[in-house]
């Protein structure tokens, strides 16, 4: 069955919903010549809508498979889902990037297949002023970054270290899921592996020249080589070198 880009909907038990983000999470936008609101299906004024028709949920079963996108539109909904009362599980059916990965912190449980993936890195955005405001700027995103951090520790608890993890987010980290598990990022593994066939589609994405998409593959191979031996430190291997502009690619609209 093809998933949505972005879907929420009601099983069979009214009590019990399924959330699918699979796309980027973007903001509504103002069309500049008319001024008409352009509703975004992944902001989180769509989520609380959608939301909303259902306070009677007991159990939300979320499926993530998206490269990132808006911090404050991610931020807001992992948020919502905390709110929520209903018991949150996360299923992370490919990539869980950047703000994805914040919300799927909301998650009560958080199951990842042995093949999946899951990247942590410090948030940015574009700015423009004088000295003043652009010092300013920077404070104001550390000030942003530290609030992210939170969503991470809350999950992860005893595990995981907030020196460690200023690490691993300014390292820019791919993480397996042997090693969410380690960190306490992901709870268990899932039966079966996921269905990776259209992780060629990140590349593409992320329009790399032929040269900066094998260094993109060997970095993620070398991701997936670790899930076949144990690992005693939970620390990632080795960052292959970055290929320029991958980080405006994962990041979305940040």
């Amino acid at each position: 069955m093809k998933k949505n880009m972005w879907e929420f909907k009601q099983s069979a038990d009214p009590a019990v919903a399924e959330l699918y983000i699979y796309g980027d999470v973007e903001s509504d936008s103002t069309n500049f010549w008319t001024g008409e609101v352009q509703r975004s299906e992944t902001s989180a004024n769509a989520f609380r809508a959608a939301l909303e028709k259902s306070p009677e949920l007991e159990q939300i079963n979320i499926y993530i498979n998206s490269y990132g996108g808006s911090v404050f539109e991610g931020t807001a909904i992992y948020n919502q889902l905390r709110r929520c009362p209903a018991h949150k599980t996360v299923y992370v059916d490919g990539f869980a990037c950047s703000v994805a990965s914040v919300i799927a912190m909301a998650g009560d449980e958080v199951v990842m297949p042995k093949n999946t993936l899951m990247m942590i890195h410090n948030m940015w955005w574009g700015a423009v002023g004088n000295a003043s405001e652009l010092r300013k700027s920077a404070d104001d995103l550390d000030t942003i970054n530290a609030a992210g951090r939170r969503a991470y520790l809350t999950k992860a608890g005893k595990k995981l270290t907030e020196e460690k993890l200023t690490e691993l987010m300014d390292a820019e980290t791919w993480l397996t899921a042997e090693q969410c598990i380690a960190l306490g990022l992901a709870d268990r593994y899932a039966d079966a592996d996921a269905d990776m066939s259209g992780a060629s589609e990140f590349l593409k994405k992320a329009n790399l020249d032929a040269e900066q998409r094998l260094t993109m593959q060997k970095s993620l191979a070398a991701q997936l080589r670790s899930l076949m031996r144990p690992a005693a430190d939970p620390v990632p291997p080795p960052k292959e070198p970055k290929p320029a502009g991958i980080m405006q690619m994962l990041a979305g609209t940040q």
